[in-house]
């Protein structure tokens, strides 16, 4: 049996223990474990893992080195393996997670692994339900424009980090920080940032009570002569921040003079968000950003007010901003082909959907507004069945397909599913329709596509992939017509579906 990583070892800073060492990780496939995984190969470790789907993550690991099987039954576990990590999705009757206790090897969740890796740098650690991966990845961009290299682990790929993870040169490591499992409890972090707090995770946490809490142990981690960003006005954040927070605390807001850090409302033009930006009182600069809506105004608030505290100069950060395209799965612009355009989205909770279809208002004005939705958890479909479907109401027409499973019992499963969203959407005059099966999506979608619509597929799940093949429709297929807003193809609204596709009424 491999020799245990000490205590002292996994708060002060992991790597240099597990240089030359094997480590497992099981569900190395999500995308925070993938980003570690590439972490911990930089760093010198012999990486295997175990998933079980196949995706372009793993094989971007397989050609960088890591050894990865899609069978999760404990036969590529060794037992000479120093530490198994394993993601939070990961039960305890999971055969790797049993063989590897049965060996004896040391087992740590991904949390408390991405805690080690930022022990021994300066930690910056962004958390909120909404915004994470998008704000961490301004901040990495920030630092990393301004020449800083910094160390980061996304849930997401950013193109322009050169992917989900990094392990730079300098002293800085960003992190997202998920709340999920207070996950994030594992951080203690220099800089903290909490872009908004809101009921979700609630298969986990009892009630929004329980979320605010655990928001508020994560405020009380950070250290004491560092800094603390959060969003004003948020009515949950002010329940969660406590009188005897031990750092500085800013605030960020469009539009509050008595926020810390202050945007204009955003100017839409030539492609870009532009803004003032006011520090306390005064003019601090002009900025503009190269992603929509209003959403993300805030989160670069955020990241401007992290990047003032590490001293990078403003106009590195102007130019970084402006130049920031996001990170893939958030308003990403898959193609515009044949007229229509084609977007993927990560959104999976009520105010997400809804402000990105707002802002996919704003970007795409008078153009036909198609979502092709995918709930994710059945439990979530839940808790938010009526907030789902108010949320909807920007859309021209809304496609729901079959809810992705995650962490669901047979009981959740049994209680909820897409047809309820569908009528309770219908309720809200929402033009809305079922297709029964992801891969009956792109068939159904595309032969109603005129020139000028766009679509947007959502979801936390696999629905990305019905965009791919619309984009392949839209290369090879027949020319499209031209439409208004409102369309020429009436369909039939009632909830039924046949199994042969939906019906269009004559």
């Amino acid at each position: 049996m491999s020799e245990f990583i000490t205590t002292g070892a996994l708060e002060a800073g992991v790597l240099s223990a597990l240089q030359g060492s094997l480590v497992y990780l099981i569900g190395i496939g999500g995308a925070g474990m993938s980003g570690m995984a590439k972490v911990l190969m930089k760093g010198g470790c012999i990486v295997h893992g175990s998933d079980m789907q196949p995706s372009q993550s793993l094989l971007h690991l397989e050609e960088l080195g890591a050894k990865i099987t899609l069978r999760q039954d404990g036969s590529w576990l060794s037992p000479q393996a120093r530490l198994v990590v394993i993601s939070a999705a990961v039960q305890e009757d999971n055969p790797d997670l049993k063989k590897a206790k049965g060996f004896g090897l040391q087992v740590i969740k991904y949390a408390q692994m991405l805690g080690s890796l930022m022990g021994d740098k300066v930690g910056i650690a962004v958390s909120g339900t909404h915004g994470k991966t998008t704000t961490t990845a301004m901040v990495a961009t920030l630092l990393k424009e301004a020449g800083e290299d910094p160390s980061f682990v996304i849930g997401g790929e950013v193109p322009g980090l050169g992917g989900s993870s990094g392990l730079g040169s300098s002293k800085y490591f960003v992190a997202e920080a998920c709340e999920y499992d207070r996950s994030f409890l594992h951080m203690r972090p220099q800089v903290g940032i909490i872009t908004n707090i809101e009921e979700d995770h609630l298969d986990y946490y009892k009630d929004l009570e329980g979320v605010i809490g655990a928001f508020r142990n994560f405020a009380q981690g950070v250290s004491r002569n560092g800094l603390l960003v959060v969003a004003h006005g948020d009515v949950n954040i002010m329940k969660a921040i406590p009188q005897d927070v031990p750092c500085n605390v800013e605030t960020f807001s469009i539009g509050s003079a008595s926020s810390s850090w202050r945007a204009t409302p955003p100017v839409r033009g030539g492609g870009l968000n532009s803004f003032k930006v006011y520090y306390k009182e005064d003019h601090y600069g002009d900025f503009a950003l190269g992603v929509p809506g209003s959403h993300n105004v805030k989160n670069a608030l955020a990241a401007i007010a992290v990047g003032h505290w590490a001293g990078l100069p403003k106009e590195i950060m102007q130019k970084a901003l402006k130049e920031f395209r996001g990170a893939n799965r958030r308003f990403q612009m898959l193609d515009t082909v044949r007229g229509v355009t084609v977007i993927d989205d990560y959104g999976h909770h009520p105010t997400e959907v809804c402000a990105t279809l707002q802002a996919a208002r704003e970007h795409f004005q008078g153009r036909k507004l198609w979502c092709i939705f995918q709930p994710h958890q059945h439990t979530r479909t839940r808790f938010f069945l009526s907030r789902f479907a108010r949320a909807f109401r920007e859309a021209d027409e809304v496609v729901f397909t079959d809810i992705y499973p995650a962490r669901d019992s047979k009981e959740d499963m049994e209680s909820v599913s897409s047809v309820d969203l569908l009528k309770e959407a219908q309720r809200e005059e929402v033009r809305a329709l079922y297709v029964s099966g992801l891969d009956n999506v792109a068939s159904e979608v595309y032969p109603r596509l005129r020139e000028g619509d766009v679509v947007m597929t959502m979801g936390a799940g696999d629905v990305w992939k019905v965009g791919v093949e619309l984009v392949s429709l839209l290369r090879g297929g027949i020319r499209l017509r031209r439409t208004g807003v409102g369309g020429s193809t009436a369909w039939q609204r009632n909830g039924h579906y046949d199994g042969q596709g939906l019906k269009r009424q004559n």
